[in-house]
């Protein structure tokens, strides 16, 4: 097992019985050695609609009781849900959930009483886990009182208070349920805010959604229901619900960091802080300071932490993936929107939903204003970590190495090595290189002129790399 760019993931048949009570247990003495926690404190437990994630849920509870703390079960929640209501009861929590990743995989992600752990969390809980390696593990499941209903409601009045009421009376707004635990508060929120709301594809079989790369299969569902049902707009969510999905009239998905700069400006934020993966002219897109990171959450969280201690205000975060976070409080329709450090699909949906109803124009019109270069996105799914990890230790090698890699489609006049190789090329496009930190994928990001121009770079580009790596393996 290992932490990733958002908790820690694995194959479920790795993740069950042992390794989840061994890193619970290592989360609960790192909480208590760091005076984080106290024996007898509350400690939540949430997870997502994946088959394993019950019974691995189960068995933190059961390590967590066994380490001295009082975990308290939330059920199915979006991660946003549970990360405010632990911050609320000044208490730490795990979510059972492997976000976008197929059923197969699950994960942990670990919280502390003010947010999510950092990347010094990790690695002090990683050190704990192993010294406990050749422990004998108890993994006898527990079980703990119920408290999701209090949890969900706290969360749907957070959403509900960032419009008027009644502000989007007007709008046919779809919710693609399939199998994310944000399914039914869409619903909710949507519909007290005064949305016409229409459920659509709801799953009882976990559906694997990545808001970064939305699939074929994906879109064509959007695309048919979007006309099928006159709807304005369509909203769904990954797997726990912090990463957001929004389409258009014509059910065609609008990029993550597109969500992200809406939100920005629905906030009047002062500063960003988003990765590098994010597109390159979000600087030019907004009054603010941009500050660019690593890829993931705790990167963010970092970058706008630094921004809070240096006195600024107005602070927001968002990853490529549209997971929107807040680094500060702000005045919103309803009153004081606290800060929430940690990704979330709804306040990106209800904004670009406001967006949506103040401009009266459909919502592909209004997004065509936004100074964005084009940007596509998609990755290479059951590929070998050593093999990624190969290439890029290839393309660093040596700018030689680099360039005749990439000669195919053109010549190399920039690079940034911050996450994975963004190079730019004597054209002025742009090809991102990067392994992922959650699963054994290998993802590809392009920027170009337009539409047609990112979709034949972002095909050039995987297929550079499924050839490097068939010739690897030859």
């Amino acid at each position: 097992m290992k932490f990733g760019t958002s908790g820690l993931r694995g194959l479920v048949t790795d993740l069950e019985g042992r390794a989840s009570a061994l890193y619970t247990t290592a989360f609960a003495r790192h909480l208590l050695e760091a005076g984080l926690a106290k024996p007898g404190d509350p400690v939540l437990v949430g997870r997502d609609f994946r088959a394993s994630s019950p019974r691995i849920a189960a068995t933190c509870i059961g390590a967590l009781q066994r380490a001295g703390l009082n975990a308290i079960d939330c059920g199915a929640i979006p991660t946003p849900a549970l990360a405010l209501y632990g911050m609320k009861l000044s208490a730490a929590g795990l979510m059972i959930t492997g976000s976008h990743i197929p059923d197969d995989r699950n994960g942990i992600k670990f919280y502390r009483a003010d947010g999510e752990i950092d990347k010094q969390d990790e690695i002090r809980i990683t050190a704990i886990a192993g010294v406990m390696a050749d422990e004998k593990i108890d993994d006898t499941p527990g079980e703990a009182p119920d408290r999701h209903a209090e949890a969900e409601a706290l969360f749907v009045e957070r959403n509900a208070m960032l419009l008027a009421p009644d502000a989007l009376v007007g709008l046919s707004v779809g919710v693609y349920q399939h199998s994310t635990v944000a399914r039914d508060l869409f619903v909710q929120v949507l519909e007290k805010l005064g949305a016409q709301v229409v459920p659509l594809g709801r799953s009882e079989r976990f559906i694997p959604v990545d808001t970064e790369a939305v699939s074929a299969e994906t879109i064509a569902l959007l695309q048919g229901w979007a006309p099928q049902y006159h709807l304005d707009a369509i909203v769904s969510a990954d797997g726990d619900g912090d990463r957001p999905l929004v389409a258009d009239e014509k059910g065609q998905p609008l990029r993550g960091d597109l969500l992200g700069l809406i939100t920005a400006n629905f906030l009047y934020a002062q500063v960003v802080a988003t990765p590098v993966t994010s597109n390159s002219r979000i600087e030019a897109a907004g009054d603010y300071t941009v500050v660019r990171t690593k890829v993931g959450s705790p990167f963010v969280i970092a970058a706008m932490q630094a921004a809070a201690k240096d006195g600024k205000t107005a602070i927001v975060g968002f990853e490529a993936n549209g997971g929107t976070l807040t680094g500060s409080d702000f005045t919103v329709s309803g009153g004081t929107l606290q800060a929430l450090p940690t990704r979330d699909s709804f306040l990106p949906a209800l904004a670009t939903l406001s967006l949506l109803a103040n401009a009266k124009q459909p919502l592909s019109r209004i997004v065509a204003d936004y100074p964005l270069a084009f940007a596509a996105a998609d990755r290479l799914e059951n590929f070998p970590v050593e093999t990624s990890a190969a290439l890029m230790a290839h393309l660093r090698a040596s700018d030689d190495n680099l360039s005749a890699f990439l000669a195919p489609i053109g010549s190399v006049t920039a690079k940034s090595d911050i996450d994975g190789l963004r190079v730019t090329l004597e054209d002025g496009r742009i090809i991102h290189l990067r392994p992922s930190g959650n699963a054994p994928e290998m993802r590809c990001y392009v920027e170009a002129p337009d539409e047609r121009a990112a979709s034949e770079l972002l095909d050039q580009g995987l297929d550079l790399i499924r050839r490097w790596a068939a010739e690897r393996n030859r």
